[in-house]
């Protein structure tokens, strides 16, 4: 069965648009209307390998924060549906990317529970336009409706770009490895039967 998910949500603040294919080549559709956000999820989509439509619109003559927010809900959505009962996935995901001066690792767990412990300090507040608090808005948004734990850590790094790309890349590397799919586990990789 394809583990794929299709999820739009439209509300007084955003329009967005979700497609998804877990076991994809990396093909990234983004268009958010935010520069910097399409290029973290190009990356994301590519380095976890996943074929991943983003359309999306919003009030960000506001701001970036409901639109960068909804996605991130989304997504969570669309990877939780794309899961389905998460039976023979490996789980857990881990990786570590170095960007140039920069190093990011991510760990995750598909367990059911959300949690987000994230630590990250970037230098600067913005990369041009976009205030990178909301990096932090996005994983947590993305970590309550997918039901995942997740731990996000920077090493060190200088340059706010890097910092960024080095945390998505990490984080895509993580998620792949925890939805590939195991025949070595039969049902959930669980002692209570369930995730």
């Amino acid at each position: 069965m394809p583990r794929k998910a299709k999820i739009d949500r439209k509300t007084s603040e955003t329009d967005i648009h979700i497609l998804l294919a877990l076991d994809g080549t990396g093909k990234g559709r983004i268009d958010t209307t935010i520069p910097f956000l399409d290029h973290m999820l190009t990356l994301m989509a590519r380095h976890g390998l996943f074929d991943l439509t983003v359309k999306g619109s919003g009030d960000t003559e506001v701001d970036d924060h409901h639109l960068v927010e909804d996605i991130g809900i989304c997504l969570g959505k669309a990877f939780r549906e794309a899961l389905s009962a998460k039976e023979g996935i490996n789980r857990y995901g881990s990786a570590a990317v170095p960007m140039d001066e920069s190093l990011a690792a991510v760990q995750l767990d598909l367990s059911g529970r959300s949690c987000l412990v994230y630590h990250v300090n970037f230098g600067a507040r913005k990369i041009k336009t976009f205030d990178l608090a909301l990096i932090r808005e996005f994983f947590k948004a993305f970590t309550d409706q997918s039901g995942m734990t997740l731990h996000v850590n920077v090493m060190y790094g200088k340059n706010n770009h890097h910092i960024a790309e080095a945390i998505f890349k990490a984080f895509a590397r993580a998620l792949r490895e925890a939805v590939t799919l195991n025949n070595r586990i039969s049902g959930v990789l669980s002692t209570k039967g369930t995730l």
